[in-house]
């Protein structure tokens, strides 16, 4: 009997220390410990293999973040220049759409075909008087002499859209461009011989 008293105390005092005593965490999922396990060593076949598109291992990481520390000036004005290049050929591809739009817009004077035109005139005009500020950005010491032939190309591209309106508004009537439109200033021939009628 005592000893069956004392493997009953031992018993539960055993299993009042448990019950107390904290849980251990469970263990972490497989693809926890594949994250944090670094990553093994890759054979010389596997090596000369490239990334996959998308793919950055930390050795990619590492060469990008070595490049971009590393970044010579002459690649930065190469980027500079091609950023410059495409605005200043922005305008060329509104000349397409602006001249199928004032095709189709008629040549009578109308409140549309007059708005047409004159948003036309207002865009190369404002796009020309802020040639400097499109390019400010871009400029540097060693891109000033190079930016010149860009800002060339960007306003005679503003100057093209410039035509398209003079062309239309010309075919709306509006230019003073034929020889009724000065009647005012013409004088008047004098006749070198007449011509009467003789009655006999």
């Amino acid at each position: 009997m005592r000893h069956s008293a004392n493997f009953l105390r031992y018993t539960t005092l055993h299993l009042h220390t448990m019950s107390q005593a904290p849980l251990p965490p469970p263990p972490p999922p497989q693809w926890v410990v594949a994250l944090n396990a670094p990553m093994p060593r890759p054979s010389k076949a596997a090596s000369s293999i490239s990334d996959p598109p998308g793919f950055s291992s930390n050795r990619g990481k590492q060469r990008q973040q070595q490049q971009s520390t590393t970044k010579k000036p002459e690649e930065t004005d190469t980027l500079k220049m091609k950023k410059a290049w495409e605005v200043a050929m922005a305008p060329s591809k509104q000349i397409p759409m602006n001249a199928i739009m004032m095709y189709m817009s008629g040549n009578s004077l109308q409140i549309f075909s007059i708005m047409m035109v004159l948003m036309l005139f207002k865009g190369p005009i404002q796009g020309i008087i802020n040639t400097n500020a499109a390019f400010a950005k871009y400029e540097t010491p060693s891109t000033h002499s190079r930016l010149l032939g860009v800002k060339i190309v960007y306003m005679l591209m503003q100057l093209v859209l410039l035509a398209l309106g003079i062309w239309k508004v010309n075919a709306m009537g509006l230019l003073p461009t034929t020889r009724s439109d000065w009647l005012a200033w013409e004088s008047e021939r004098l006749p070198l011989e007449r011509a009467q009628f003789a009655f006999r």
